[in-house]
């Protein structure tokens, strides 16, 4: 087993999204290689109310997935297609924008001013940019949940993990979507296939994910690692791109880790991305605004 290297550690940077909402965003709008099939991650965590009530209004999407995952609160949402409904702790929505959907969505918090949330977006390669839109709802008691002996455990939301296998299916990149916790000082080893373009995002507590025994073959980002030293400790809100390998390495701190565990299967397809809406080509992209402008960006007739 090869344990893959540290591409990059870097911290979520404070990012205002929506109408106004403060954030931390971990990856996005950058280069979209690096992170290929997924294009970014915001952390959406906050006890202001007033910092994040104003939420995300109308807005479209096309072209791909977007993944909310609730810890606390709720997410109420619509959209143009007559949804209606609220992601709530625990739960998860997949939403597949497809050739167009116009939604919001409305952060609540909790009793206590409380919300924390992931969003997630996902790519579609150029045969599904223009499937139709679809969605799936999953409540956080269908999620399954693995218990290793050393108390390791792992929410599986998408794909297959440690013999269970998550509820959301018939994503294009074919993600593997975990929810990992490991406990006070254990150090563990978790499979992530040598094809997968791979990320942990850290969450809560703190931990090391140790690089591969022999030399790095992408140096470490401005952190200036010795190349077979353990990289610094990775804690709250950090995120951490695996270069390839078929495992990953964590040591848990003192506190134990909490981290998701992302992977899924690059597309390697060029990217013409401009805000809620990401292509293969800039025309493409003028012509979704243009659409836009127009009010005839919502496609009642199959196309997909």
């Amino acid at each position: 087993m090869s344990i893959r290297p540290i591409k990059r550690l870097v911290k979520a940077k404070p990012t205002l999204e929506g109408a106004g909402v403060h954030l931390r965003r971990a990856f996005g709008f950058g280069t979209t290689a690096d992170f290929d099939p997924f294009l970014l991650l915001d952390d959406f965590r906050n006890d202001v109310p007033a910092d994040y009530l104003a939420g995300f209004p109308w807005h479209p999407h096309r072209g791909i997935e977007t993944i909310t995952y609730v810890l606390a609160g709720t997410v109420e949402h619509g959209d143009s297609l007559g949804n209606r409904g609220a992601i709530g702790v625990g739960d998860v929505q997949w939403m597949t924008a497809g050739r167009g959907i116009i939604h919001q969505e409305m952060p609540k918090g909790d009793p206590a001013g409380r919300m924390h949330g992931f969003q997630l977006w996902a790519n579609l390669p150029a045969a599904l940019k223009m499937t139709a839109p679809r969605y799936q709802e999953v409540k956080g008691g269908d999620i399954p949940e693995v218990t290793e002996d050393d108390g390791t455990r792992a929410r599986v939301i998408c794909g297959s993990f440690w013999g269970k296998t998550g509820p959301v299916e018939g994503s294009a990149a074919e993600p593997i979507y975990l929810d990992v916790s490991v406990p006070p000082g254990k150090r563990r080893s978790l499979p992530v296939e040598t094809t997968r373009q791979a990320f942990a995002y850290v969450f809560a507590g703190a931990g090391k994910f140790c690089n591969a025994s022999g030399p790095l073959a992408v140096p470490t980002e401005g952190v200036g690692w010795a190349d077979t030293a353990p990289p610094e400790e990775a804690d709250n809100r950090s995120l951490v791109l695996f270069d390839r390998g078929d495992e990953i390495s964590v040591q848990a701190g003192e506190e134990g880790i909490r981290f998701l565990l992302v992977s899924g299967k690059p597309f390697g397809e060029p990217v013409a991305w401009y805000g809620p809406i990401v292509m293969n080509t800039q025309e493409e992209l003028r012509q979704a605004f243009a659409e836009l402008q127009r009010g005839t960006f919502l496609k009642p007739e199959a196309r997909g």
